[in-house]
């Protein structure tokens, strides 16, 4: 695929001199008197609010919808999240001063459990139609999918603005863009120091630690105020494996009259600080050097950091690393290419070469930790891996926390390596995995930090945001000034800097995207699959002669996931009995055949027969053929 230059290959050459600069910082940050900044008491233990505060109330439903929402003021700064304020994922916000208009994130939503067929969700853009000569550029905080999957289906559509992001971040955006036959990207890298002027914005960054290298918060210096958007991030002033946080920036916020704050709220409903990247490192070093066999870990492909201290591990210990996976083969190549990684020659084997080492020198690496069907981590412990089974002395390691609704399968997963005879130890056994998003005490610790005049929590389901809305009250916040939006919500500033949560809402409805289809997968079509997952099929086909209206032969009926015909005779005859009823009925009160309504009377009186006989609902689907 071709891109424009300033990405993969040619970011090569761009990102030397910012990692130069980025490395002295690390070294230069983490000191003592930073370390201990942050090991101050739990969140439980801050002094509450004053008795006279009011608690935070839920926001009242916005009454307006608007599919083309009114022009923007031309003194008014609006905010308007598409996504990622009601759910994980979805992520991208919509800052629109006049005629100016930047994007933060555009990213894609895993399904959910009721959602059978769909591949992900993409955020509604039906707000920037008309507008897409106004947006300035998009701004990526870093590579993960629920921030950048919906680029390659909206990009076009938007108008093929300029994206923004650090290296690794556009390398991930490149290399996903392989898989879209679409219009070359127009890709410039930058760096937490960079600064930028797009029209009445100006815009600049700071580093933030995370799960994943290059993660980058944004400030934006509009005309009424600044505003600074996190991203994804956590506090971990000591990082092993990446830049830690850049503090110093943050307080200096507290002495530049924020306007407002908006932040990750995805561990807001956890208690505590988040465990460093540092204290993961030591518990690694420990299980790969007590392991009297082979090591299997499973994590994410993106985890960079994680794979990296892995590699460190094995480095001091004189162990092989074994990748398998293709997207942490991606990845992980990637992230050497951009300097992001390093892995000593000779760390790394290929996997036709694990027999010539003993098992005790042995780490595999794989993705499919979440359980996922086709991974590698499934495809071992089910012995459908074309090479690797559980031998007796393998330790398997869960090196990530299980995403909700993921439990089950994780379970089943572990209990497959337990049958295997594997040892195994995941995160609640020890601490093993470090997540990448801050907690009730980091989320505290950054509001009396920055000190804005308005706090926005964003990033995950309401609830998230609401708790996370209770933590900015105890941080002293006004009730006033702190608001939950909605998708589409809009939040208007003044040219005074006052602000609001409005009742005007942009159309913010799930896109699905299924297959090679954006969005032609509509709500009742989502409606009829779960209808077909619950209570299954039921094909009823009636063939009526034209000359008198009378059925041919008896109906044929085919069941697909309501019932096994086969052991249930009785039933399959009462249905096929009541489908003659029907029909006979429609021949004795209509002259000639009307096929619509043989259909309807199928559906409607059939269904309902078929409800009182098993107390299940399933989808019927009437055939009727004349001859």
């Amino acid at each position: 695929m071709k891109v424009v230059k300033d990405t993969t290959d040619n970011l090569l050459s761009s990102i030397t001199n910012t990692q130069k600069k980025q490395r002295k910082f690390q070294s230069k940050q983490v000191s003592n008197a930073s370390r201990r900044k942050f090991s101050g008491s739990s969140y439980k233990q801050r002094t509450k609010p004053k008795t006279n505060q009011k608690q935070t109330t839920p926001q009242k439903k916005t009454e307006r919808i608007y599919k083309t929402a009114p022009k923007s003021g031309p003194n008014k700064l609006r905010i308007i999240p598409l996504g990622g304020c009601e759910e994980v994922g979805r992520n991208m916000t919509v800052f629109e001063y006049g005629q100016d208009i930047i994007i933060i994130d555009m990213g894609l939503q895993w399904p959910e459990e009721d959602m059978p067929g769909i591949d992900y969700i993409i955020p509604n853009i039906e707000y920037l139609k008309g507008k897409e000569k106004n947006i300035r550029g998009i701004f990526i905080t870093h590579g993960h999918y629920d921030h950048v999957g919906a680029i390659p289906h909206l990009i076009t559509k938007l108008g093929n603005p300029i994206i923004y992001g650090t290296p690794l971040t556009l390398g991930i955006i490149a290399k996903r863009q392989e898989d879209f036959k679409t219009q070359p990207l127009r890709l410039k890298s930058i760096s937490s120091d960079a600064v930028l002027n797009l029209g009445k914005f100006k815009i600049n960054f700071f580093g933030v630690s995370h799960s994943i290298p290059g993660s980058l918060g944004i400030v934006i210096d509009s005309p009424v105020g600044k505003i600074v958007h996190t991203g994804d991030f956590k506090i971990d002033t000591a990082t092993s494996g990446y830049l830690p946080i850049e503090i110093k920036k943050i307080k200096e916020f507290g002495r530049q009259n924020v306007l407002a704050l908006m932040a990750d709220s995805t561990n807001a409903p956890q208690p505590g600080r988040q465990l460093t990247e540092g204290d993961i490192q030591g518990n690694i070093d420990e299980i790969l050097a007590n392991a009297s066999g082979r090591v299997i870990i499973g994590t994410f492909a993106s985890l960079l950091g994680r794979i990296q201290q892995i590699i460190w591990a094995a480095e001091k210990l004189n162990k092989k690393i074994i990748i398998e996976g293709l997207g942490m083969k991606r990845n992980v190549e990637l992230a050497q290419q951009l300097g992001y990684m390093k892995i000593k020659k000779g760390t790394r084997i290929q996997l036709k070469d694990i027999k010539h080492y003993p098992d005790n020198k042995i780490i595999i690496l794989c993705t499919g930790a979440q359980g996922e069907g086709n991974a590698v981590f499934m495809r071992i412990a089910n012995r459908e891996h074309r090479t690797l089974r559980i031998e007796k002395g393998d330790t398997v390691v869960f090196s990530s926390s299980v995403i909700p609704g993921n439990e089950r399968s994780v379970q089943k997963l572990k209990d497959s390596f337990y049958r295997e005879g594997a040892e195994v130890i995941h995160y609640k056994m020890m601490d093993v995995h470090a997540g990448g998003h801050a907690k009730q005490d980091d989320l505290y610790d950054l509001i009396k930090m920055v000190k804005p005049k308005y706090h926005i929590p964003i990033y995950g389901n309401h609830s998230f945001l609401k708790i996370h809305a209770k933590i900015a009250l105890q941080a002293g916040m006004p009730e006033d000034r702190i608001f939950v939006p909605d998708n589409g919500q809009v939040i208007e500033f003044n040219q005074q800097g006052e602000g609001k949560l409005t009742k005007e809402k942009v159309t913010s409805d799930y896109v699905f995207v299924d297959g090679l289809g954006v969005g032609d997968v509509s709500n009742i079509v989502l409606r009829d699959r779960q209808m077909m997952a619950a209570d299954g099929m039921l094909v009823v086909i009636a063939t009526i002669s034209s000359k008198n209206g009378r059925l041919v032969h008896s109906p044929d009926i085919i069941s697909r996931g309501f019932i096994y015909m086969r052991e249930n005779k009785k039933i399959v005859e009462d249905i096929r009995a009541k489908i003659k009823n029907i029909v006979n009925e429609h021949n004795k009160t209509h002259a000639q055949i009307n096929e619509a309504y043989i259909k309807d009377a199928l559906r409607n009186s059939l269904g309902q027969f078929v409800f009182t006989k098993t107390q299940r609902r399933p989808m019927i689907l009437p055939v009727v053929i004349e001859v």
